[in-house]
């Protein structure tokens, strides 16, 4: 008993300091939070594109803004359709939940905006929210019911608050599932095979497998907790976000939390000309991170 017992405790300890050993590897030696701003009223949905660019929207006022691989700052478009998610396709255009009529948006390098969806069978989408697309072009996206002050109607015209797949060039999703109390972070993984999605309200995210016709299956709970957005690291381990960013590994253990000293973090990327820094948006101010991982 007493050799078990010392074999079991040698094994856990071992395991404690892998663990540790993984969590400080993490962010860049030295590095720490870095407010770059703080004029904002509610910052949402970064993405980088192809040059480690990223594109964030201030989504009570209507913007999008750019923070750029040299550390600059800028306006990049206004009027917006009420952005909130936003996701690069292949060819570089920005997809956009925008909410303000409920449409998926491709907004051009050119700011020319094309709507890719306005309804289904008639009825407006709750609020499109958050985005991911796969290797074929196919949007992933959370449908939760936010009330706007922006909006005339003050009930969804769908009751159920879902998760939805739009093929490639079609006009109408398809349910990709029904079954989430209010979805909203999402995020796919590097090989395209396994999708995580965050049931905000349920406090709970959820991993699916991803069929070759865009369907889902084989739903698992990944962790009970919720996430307003996430992403992924090259090692495969998921970052979601709340009370600051609480990064968990593969097997769903968390292994690290990034404190923001913010009323709430949305979202989360990775991006710069390396991508290795984590790009947070975080209620009123964004914030960056030096990591010594990539972004997926």
């Amino acid at each position: 008993m007493r050799l078990k017992t010392a074999l079991s405790l040698l094994i856990s300890i071992t395991l404690h300091q892998v663990t540790f050993a993984q969590e400080k590897t993490l962010i860049a030696p030295g590095a720490t939070l870095q407010k770059i701003s703080s004029q904002f009223s509610f910052t949402e949905g970064p993405a980088a594109d192809k040059k480690g660019d990223i594109y964030f929207t201030d989504q009570p006022n209507d913007k999008i803004w750019k923070y750029d691989t040299e550390g600059t700052l800028s306006l990049w478009m206004d009027k917006t359709g009420r952005s909130n998610g936003l996701y690069f396709d292949k060819k570089g255009n920005l997809i956009s939940c925008a909410d303000e009529k409920n449409e998926l948006w491709s907004i051009s390098p050119q700011k020319k905006v094309t709507v890719l969806m306005t309804d289904v069978q008639g009825k407006k989408l709750n609020g499109p929210n958050d985005l991911w697309i796969d290797s074929k072009g196919g949007i992933y996206f959370t449908d939760p019911y936010y009330q706007r002050d922006y909006w005339e109607r003050q009930k969804p015209e769908i009751e159920e608050q879902k998760l939805y797949y739009l093929p490639k060039g079609k006009k109408t999703p398809v349910v990709a599932d029904d079954q989430l109390v209010k979805p909203n972070g999402i995020i796919g993984s590097a090989d395209g095979k396994t999708l995580f999605v965050a049931d905000i309200q349920g406090n709970k995210t959820y991993q699916y497998q991803i069929n070759t016709d865009g369907s889902l299956s084989n739903r698992k709970l990944f962790v009970n907790q919720g996430s307003d957005g996430m992403t992924m690291d090259a090692e495969g381990n998921l970052y979601i976000t709340g009370k600051g960013v609480f990064i968990y590994n593969s097997k769903g253990e968390k292994i690290q939390h990034i404190p923001v000293n913010e009323e709430w973090v949305g979202n989360v990327c990775f991006g710069g000309k390396d991508r290795k820094l984590l790009f947070i948006t975080a209620s009123k101010s964004v914030y960056t991170l030096k990591m010594n991982v990539k972004g997926n």
